[in-house]
């Protein structure tokens, strides 16, 4: 069964950081998946930001992530990090992660399952 658990999200300055971090459930390995990041702003639907492949540790980014924001693992913990910098009010919305197909179009239909998310607010 898929389960992931986000994490790290609150209230951030403009041009601040946060680090989110996606945790793999008990004995769930996440470097056996493909995990992706989202972003969904209040009163709209998901959008990709980032994923990392699990075959080749390959990564893809969105145009608004590209720059600012960075997808790792820490494969030790069993979590996958989106360490976002240089944060603007656009970026206030809740983020999730899901395990999925990885690819450059980070179609939120590639990522069928979805925890509780975290919210990130930053302020102007």
């Amino acid at each position: 069964q898929v389960k992931v658990v986000e994490s790290g999200g609150g209230l951030a300055q403009p041009g601040g950081s946060l680090r989110l971090s996606c945790a793999g459930g008990s004995g769930f390995n996440l470097d056996n998946y493909a995990i992706g990041w989202f972003h969904q702003a209040p009163g709209r639907g998901r959008q990709g930001l980032a994923c990392i492949s699990n075959y080749d540790g390959s990564t893809h980014y969105s145009n608004s992530a590209k720059g600012r924001f960075t997808i790792s693992r820490d494969s030790a913990k069993n979590l996958v990090y989106l360490q976002m910098n240089g944060l603007n009010p656009e970026d206030t919305g809740v983020y999730y992660c899901s395990t999925g197909l990885c690819s450059s179009v980070l179609d939120p239909s590639d990522f069928p399952s979805w925890g509780q998310g975290t919210q990130v607010t930053v302020s102007s």
